[in-house]
């Protein structure tokens, strides 16, 4: 009886590579450090990342695009917690178990009155760290960073701004999809990074909520196909 198998190629989820096409012909990038700390990617620097370059210094970032939308992330920290809230421009989100999955973080924030349904998605592990990305009614804006409050022991839960939206948003280069990140990487690293810049990606499988202008994206199917070549 035949037996399925699958390959995988590098560290890290790689579900998001849609076809071998392109996966042995990697460049090698030189990331920005500044741009990859600890505190925007605790648990390190996700294979399938968009990437930009910095035209200034040629060193990689996290690419912002041309649609700038707000991205926060929320990671708990410290020992004890057992729950939190988030509060965003002033309304407060529902107490939330410090397991609580992506959705149950999404609908949270979606209930308040001042965002709504289909104005953010999130992604993340059970526990976090969570990605909100901003997006509906609230797309382009530089939007409020959230604040949080935890509850029991020494639990701590740190909202930072990846992206920010509308004005604010990057016009160094990264603007423009140089390719994705092809292994896990540690952030503060300085050293090459593997690059897959040509080939089809599930754009629904990567790390991040991601739309890139000019590129092939076919919903149906959710392939994108990119070309990062210079």
């Amino acid at each position: 009886m035949p037996r399925l198998s699958e390959e995988t190629y590098g560290a890290g989820d790689q579900s998001w590579i849609g076809s071998p096409h392109g996966i042995h012909d990697c460049r090698t990038v030189a990331p920005d450090p500044d741009l990859f700390t600890a505190a925007l990617f605790p648990n390190g620097v996700p294979s399938g990342l968009p990437l930009g370059k910095v035209t200034a210094t040629g060193l990689v970032g996290p690419y912002t695009g041309d649609a700038s939308d707000e991205v926060q992330s929320v990671t708990v920290g410290g020992s004890g917690l057992t729950s939190f809230t988030l509060t965003f421009s002033g309304q407060t989100t529902e107490s939330l178990d410090d397991q609580a999955t992506a959705a149950d973080v999404q609908e949270a924030i979606e209930a308040l009155s001042n965002v709504g349904a289909g104005n953010v998605v999130v992604t993340g592990d059970a526990g976090g760290p969570w990605i909100v990305t901003f997006q509906g009614d609230l797309e382009n804006t530089n939007v409020a960073q959230m604040t949080s409050t935890p509850t029991g022991g020494t639990g701590t839960v740190t909202v930072a701004t990846v992206t920010a939206g509308g004005a604010d948003a990057s016009a160094d280069g990264r603007e423009v999809l140089l390719g994705h990140l092809y292994t896990d990487q540690k952030a503060g690293d300085t050293g090459g990074w593997p690059l897959f810049w040509h080939g089809l990606v599930r754009v629904d499988r990567l790390p991040v909520v991601f739309a890139a202008t000019g590129h092939n994206v076919h919903p149906s199917a959710q392939l994108s196909h990119i070309d990062g070549g210079e």
